[in-house]
């Protein structure tokens, strides 16, 4: 199941926080401009991982990343505030347990993607789990 580089148990983790995040930020919401809670939330984040880098040694000068890099890490960036302005307007009208699974649609959004752009080819069990998670947000989409 996981291979020697320890990719599965990071991914493990990101899911745990990532359940924590919809969690706090639906209590956070509560009272609050669902934009405002999200720029708040970035400088959080902003400031945590700049402790994070420097603490660990790994700071370097970012003006020396290539402009290649810099295209697409802005690109990220930009995709990612996009993502958590839309995710947290749906906290703040939708349940946490209704919105977050539906997020995760990314899931098979990424796979299609990584095919197209990336060349990568999913194994037929993988497109099978991957669909599944696809087949588990439509029917969280259908009305009862």
């Amino acid at each position: 199941m996981a291979t020697s580089t320890g990719w599965f148990h990071w991914a493990l983790l990101s899911a745990g926080f990532a359940a924590l995040t919809a969690i706090f930020a639906k209590i956070g919401l509560e009272g609050v401009n669902s934009d405002l809670a999200t720029l708040v939330r970035t400088a959080v984040i902003i400031v945590v991982l700049t402790f994070f880098v420097v603490l660990t040694g790994k700071w370097s000068n970012p003006l020396t990343l290539s402009p290649r890099t810099w295209t697409f890490l802005v690109l990220s960036g930009l995709a990612t505030g996009a993502s958590w302005v839309c995710y947290f307007r749906a906290l703040k009208i939708g349940d946490a347990s209704k919105v977050a699974p539906v997020d995760k649609l990314s899931l098979l959004l990424v796979a299609v993607f990584a095919v197209i752009f990336l060349g990568e080819r999913p194994s037929l069990r993988e497109w099978a789990g991957i669909l599944l998670v696809g087949a588990g947000v439509l029917v969280l989409g259908f009305k009862r």
